[in-house]
């Protein structure tokens, strides 16, 4: 398996996206070939990889696709690359659940025999810093926990304290970061602005991060760290189809601010199953792409674009009667918001007879998902993992079947709409342990594909 090393956090806020794109855009500037990964479901990380990389952002779940798939994945999305930077999600032990490891960074580390470099915000604190390096170090001594860096460092005093404090560990700090606001990025209610919609401003801070990674990290440090991973050879995870591909069929996806959220071996396995995908922006094209077989509206920010998406009636007309036809249409979360009549007051497409409105409430976790409702690329009674991850809550203003029957720690219900061809639900499902799902959706799509012109 390539090189590689886990950037791991003591918690959330540590620094974990900061010190991993710095990391990608610094190695990359010296002529490497840098893939990154997210330990998680999270979708808007990615994102800034992909802008520091210039290489698609890929996710690592070993909830949603399993712990067997982790190394398969990296071996799949590395492919052409010199080096692996691995992002953790939350605080390196966090995980599916607080009683076991499943999904954490550290589960994901020992998975991928991985060293991990641990993150620590240092502001505010000295000796102290030692006491968490120790703690973090020896809670699972299957995790090599193989160097510090200090995010948030005050001063060059600062750092000597730090530095100091650490050494008798006899775990290398192989950086200390200052503070900067130059490199702080925007938030929101779902965690950061995805990279997409500031794209330009965006590419200044993380060249501005990854000349400050240069200066303060030892980077020669990290990649022997990374080349000390032991080799682990073993299949790569392919999105070949096992059956026979369709033919040639469109499915027209959503992309643009509004609808960013896509897994990429999602995309990557419609189109191995014979799709040619073709991509609109809700906000501004006012067509559907022609001759489209079906239609994936996935999550995003369409609460944040609210007032464009209904001033584009064009599209949002269209988009009910392509629902209408019987063609395949597949929502996941922003989807399911679009495809309601109203969202927070705004006139949205009203192929579901429903109103969806944010709230305070944020709905978040890991999910056993039951299809409750057939469609064609999913039988009822077929089981899936998923994740939910939304503010926002959806009124019905009509009977419809659900989606699925979903399993969490706090019971079960049902969640979801399905309309014939259409299914639209707030889960978010990553198809590498599902691979049938993509090969039968494109087949669905190519046998409601209209006539080309």
């Amino acid at each position: 398996m390539i090189p590689r090393i886990v950037v791991a956090g003591t918690s959330s806020g540590a620094g974990k996206t900061t010190i991993a794109c710095g990391l990608i855009g610094a190695l990359r500037a010296r002529g490497l070939r840098v893939q990154g990964f997210k330990v998680g479901p999270d979708y808007i990380d990615p994102s800034y990889h992909a802008l520091a990389s210039g290489r698609p952002g890929r996710n690592l779940d070993a909830f949603l696709s399993g712990p067997a798939m982790m190394a398969p994945l990296v071996r799949h999305g590395a492919q052409g690359a010199d080096v692996a930077v691995i992002e953790g999600v939350m605080g390196l032990f966090d995980g599916a659940s607080g009683r076991g490891e499943l999904a954490s960074t550290g589960h994901v580390a020992k998975l991928l025999r991985a060293p991990v470099v641990l993150v620590v915000d240092a502001e505010s604190m000295a000796r102290s810093a030692a006491a968490i390096v120790h703690g973090y170090r020896t809670f699972d001594p299957d995790i090599e926990v193989a160097g510090v860096i200090f995010n948030r460092v005050g001063s060059d005093t600062h750092e000597l304290l730090l530095r100091e404090a650490v050494e008798p560990l006899g775990v290398p700090v192989v950086g200390a970061l200052r503070r900067d606001e130059r490199v702080a990025a925007p938030e929101r209610h779902l965690g950061l602005v995805p990279a997409g919609e500031r794209e330009r401003r965006t590419s200044v801070a993380l060249a501005t991060l990854a000349e400050s990674v240069k200066r303060n990290v030892d980077l020669d440090a990290v990649l022997r760290l990374a080349h000390s991973a032991p080799a682990q050879p073993g299949e790569a995870w392919s999105p070949d189809p096992e059956g026979v591909p369709a033919a040639w069929v469109r499915i027209a996806i959503a992309r643009g601010p509004a609808f960013s959220f896509h897994y990429e071996e999602n995309l990557e396995l419609l189109a191995a199953a014979g799709a040619e995908l073709a991509p609109f922006d809700p906000l501004v094209d006012e067509r559907l792409p022609p001759q489209a077989g079906a239609l994936v509206l996935a999550g995003g920010f369409p609460e944040v674009f609210g007032a464009e998406l209904e001033a584009n009636e064009p599209l949002r007309a269209e988009v009910a009667r392509f629902a209408a036809g019987g063609r395949p249409v597949l929502a996941e979360c922003g989807g399911l918001l679009y495809l309601c009549r109203e969202l927070d007051g705004h006139e949205m497409c009203g192929a579901i007879p429903a109103r969806a409105a944010m709230t305070r409430r944020l709905t978040l976790g890991y999910r056993e998902a039951t299809a409750e409702t057939a469609t064609p690329w999913m039988d009822a009674g077929e089981q899936v993992r998923g994740h939910e991850f939304h503010y926002s809550q959806v009124e019905v203003d009509a009977a419809q079947p659900p989606a699925w029957r979903l399993a969490a720690r706090s019971g079960e219900r049902s969640e979801g709409h399905v309309s014939g061809a259409l299914q639209a639900s707030y889960l978010h499902v990553h198809w590498a342990a599902h691979p049938h799902l993509a090969l039968r959706f494109t087949r669905a799509a190519l046998t409601a594909q209209p006539a080309p012109a």
